[in-house]
């Protein structure tokens, strides 16, 4: 009987794009073996023939709608499927809350960018912070001196929920700006690089009220869904800056809507939302001191070329048969 190894250099393998990438993301997937054929799912495409092409895959780089319920399809349709690789945080957070029990658990590896969008995100959370720090809403649109006087980051105290990868590099940089830095972490044990002082989560009504700048970098869990909600935001400083680049399921947006308006805090920045974006009727829209991203702070031509690279080489280790790096 073949071997799983001598199987996969007797076959073709099915590679399908579920994503918009550019030429040269195709053609380094192709380059990677000649037994690789790449088939691209194009919303352009009809529903029918987008379908076809993902009844072929073996490999999905990138999920197709980026959506729990189409990866559910994916799995329940493709019997052949045996690797999803999310190309994004919230491509990864959706296919966490996807189903993927059945007839596709256990088959079908599932990996992600790994720590690769944390240098984007964090970079993002800061460049909020100095936004306000330095009056970029006010100074945008007037013509004349905004008033008063600018503020530093130096000196002021910043508070992370959560240091997984984004939030250890959100420490670093607030570290480098000359900041206090303060962590919550679910336990709060041990020591972290560039962090003060490491708190667990039954200290955040304690950690809110000392704290300039507020960054959520937490992924959504039973622990973590509404944790910054009507409580947490009365703690907040009506000077602070409170800033999401995690799950959007952690911060209540009608709460903070409330907060918003009673001046705690003093100005929000989002890149994530509890719905996959957030509708354009929310009042946050129309807030001048809320900025707002569409998901995509991570979304750099530098991460792109980081997720890709680390693809291709986890495509190498499937061709071989090996453990692919990341799986989730």
């Amino acid at each position: 009987m073949a071997t799983f190894e001598q199987s996969l250099q007797e076959q073709r393998v099915t590679v399908v794009v579920g994503v918009p990438v550019d030429s040269q993301v195709v053609g380094a997937i192709k380059n990677v073996d000649g037994r690789i054929d790449v088939l691209c799912h194009d919303p352009s495409l009809e529903p029918a023939a987008r379908q076809r092409a993902l009844a072929q895959a073996e490999i999905v780089f990138g999920i197709p709608g980026d959506t729990p319920a189409g990866l559910t399809e994916l799995l329940r349709s493709n019997a052949a499927l045996r690797w999803v690789h999310a190309t994004n945080q919230g491509a990864l957070e959706r296919l966490r809350s996807a189903n993927t029990t059945g007839e596709g658990h256990g088959r079908i590896q599932f990996t992600g960018p790994g720590g690769s969008h944390a240098g984007a995100l964090a970079e993002f959370a800061m460049f909020g912070l100095l936004a306000f720090a330095k009056q970029l809403p006010e100074r945008h649109t007037a013509r004349q001196d905004a008033g008063h006087p600018m503020s530093e980051l130096a000196g002021q105290t910043l508070l992370i929920l959560g240091l997984g990868s984004v939030g250890a590099e959100v420490a670093r940089l607030g570290k480098a700006f000359g900041m206090r830095v303060l962590a919550m972490t679910r336990t709060g044990n041990g020591h972290a690089p560039n962090v003060d002082e490491l708190r667990p989560a039954r200290f955040l009504g304690d950690m809110l009220p000392v704290s300039h700048a507020v960054v959520l970098a937490l992924p959504l869990t039973e622990q973590t869904a509404g944790l910054v909600g009507t409580r947490a935001i009365s703690k907040i400083r009506s000077d602070a800056v409170l800033v999401n680049v995690g799950h959007g399921g952690v911060l209540d947006s009608q709460a903070l809507v409330k907060g918003l308006e009673q001046g705690q805090p003093t100005a929000v920045v989002l890149d994530a939302f509890s719905a996959a974006q957030l509708p354009d009727y929310s009042v946050l829209r129309s807030m001048p001191n809320v900025l707002i991203s569409p998901h995509t702070a991570a979304d750099t031509r530098q991460e792109n070329a980081r997720n890709t690279e680390l693809f291709i080489a986890n495509l190498r280790r499937y061709l071989r048969g090996e453990e692919l790096v990341g799986r989730l």
